[in-house]
């Protein structure tokens, strides 16, 4: 019987050990508004921001993740339910403007939930359902109404609740845990925000890109980001503390990750891989692959069947997403990416790219890419682009994103222009390479069902529809 006994001690442990092992923790620690040609990872070294190289340091880097729209709502959504924008119905900045009723009064669109199918649910609903703790500080602005089940522990954006109370230290005792930490201090908002606040770069150190002028304006509000980057590294650092003081760090798997682009002009709201690419890196457990680069092309749509898959839960098929730790997979020929309203302004646009070329589709050509987004005027770097645009005061290069009309398609050697400034859409010789991509665009038109050409009106009727039924 002492034999029976002890025999099934350790074969219930056995069972345990398996269970945790298959229900790793998982944390996101996701940044707003940031381009990777800010942080050490990836060769900026204007400023030190020691927790998160600690983090890179453990990780694996990946050099071309990008946003599926250069603006957080949208892109948030893709987050949530591993599929495209244009295919939920949710491509258009802010449609769900949560605890609203109105949302831009100037075009008629009130705030609304885009209609889709009901099987069509948060990937936190899964993971809860598998007994995980799911949590989420401080925001969701997922451009849809949530459903109650995707999280333990949520709020809008934590007004009225202490977000350090919304924590994995909540769940139940040995329960596997899966937690959300989103940093605002990096917020576009943030740059008019913190101007008067101290700065952690010297403006004059400052390597300032071709596409903005060179001036004090600029490279203050550079040197703003900047300083928000420490700030928010602190932040990073504290549950990187938090995790590792409480023998969780080793075992976890970490993401670290923006939710689009910069926060600058031509940088959010903006096709171009300054407003779609964004740092991204995963800690694995025991830093399994620490200090190895991944090149291929990334999608927020696989952050969740990743998260799923890591669980060792099935995806379901109507994720469109890969599992970016899947390396036995077939890697993507093109990515895509979209832009439709944001906010008051609307211009639609479509984006697909191999890791050489990239195809631009301007749906509404005589609209500048600078469409003029009232929030985005309380920049003072804004505000000192239009002041030289108006005086003529920009070289060639500066003043083509105000370009008016813009080109109906433009094709960039990403190689040799990774800013994207010079079009080659008219040059022959890459003639083929643009037809064939521009096929590839039409097919994925085609065939993700993207909802682009539909009016936002058409969308709303069917969102009030759904709401009915």
């Amino acid at each position: 019987m002492k034999i029976f006994l002890y025999s099934l001690f350790f074969f219930l442990h056995f069972l345990v050990s398996v269970a945790q092992e298959s229900q790793p923790n998982i944390i996101w620690l996701v940044c707003e508004d940031q381009s990777p040609d800010f942080f050490p990872m990836y060769g900026d070294d204007t400023v030190s921001l020691p927790h998160i190289e600690a983090l890179a340091e453990d990780s694996v880097i990946y050099n071309n993740m990008h946003a599926t729209t250069p603006v957080c709502a949208p892109a948030r959504s893709a987050i949530i339910t591993g599929m495209y924008p244009t295919t939920l119905g949710t491509h258009n900045m802010r449609a769900f403007n949560e605890g609203r009723s109105t949302n831009q009064p100037s075009l008629g669109i009130p705030s609304y939930s885009p209609a889709f199918p009901k099987h069509i649910r948060p990937f936190t609903t899964y993971l809860r359902e598998s007994g995980y703790y799911c949590t989420n500080s401080n925001k969701q602005d997922y451009n849809f109404k949530i459903s109650e089940d995707a999280w333990d522990q949520t709020c809008r954006y934590c007004k009225g609740v202490e977000k350090d109370d919304i924590h994995w230290r909540n769940r139940g005792e040995g329960q596997a845990f899966f937690a959300v930490f989103n940093f605002q201090i990096t917020h576009e908002a943030q740059i008019w925000h913190q101007q008067d606040k101290p700065l952690h770069v010297n403006p004059v150190d400052i390597e300032v890109p071709p596409y903005f002028p060179d001036d004090a304006v600029i490279r203050k509000d550079m040197a703003v980001n900047y300083s928000n980057l420490v700030r928010m590294d602190g932040e990073v650092g504290a549950i990187i503390k938090e995790l590792k003081a409480s023998g969780l760090y080793d075992d976890s798997y970490i993401f670290f990750y923006s939710d689009h682009g910069g926060p600058f002009p031509r940088h959010k709201r903006a096709i171009y891989n300054t407003g779609t690419k964004v740092p991204f890196m995963i800690k694995l457990p025991k830093s399994k692959n620490s200090g190895k680069t991944v090149d291929e092309l990334l999608s927020f749509i696989d952050l969740a069947p990743t998260v799923l898959s890591i669980a060792q839960l099935p995806i379901p098929e109507h994720i469109q997403g890969v599992n970016i730790l899947n390396n036995r997979r077939k890697q993507r020929d093109y990515l895509v990416t979209a832009s439709d309203r944001f906010d008051e302004q609307v211009d639609r646009i479509r984006a697909i790219q191999t890791k050489r070329y990239k195809l631009i589709k301007n749906f509404v050509p005589l609209k500048p890419h600078a469409i003029p987004v009232g929030y985005r005027e309380n920049m003072p770097m804004m505000q000192q682009l239009n002041k030289l645009y108006a005086s003529k005061s920009l070289n060639s290069v500066q003043e083509q994103w105000f370009s008016n009309p813009k080109a109906s398609l433009e094709f960039y050697d990403l190689k040799n222009d990774p800013f994207e400034l010079n079009n080659l859409a008219g040059e022959s010789k890459h003639n083929k390479t643009l037809m064939e991509m521009h096929n590839a665009l039409k097919e994925w038109i085609r065939d993700t069902k993207d909802l682009g050409a539909l009016s936002e009106s058409s969308l709303i009727k069917k969102s009030i529809q759904a709401d009915g039924s």
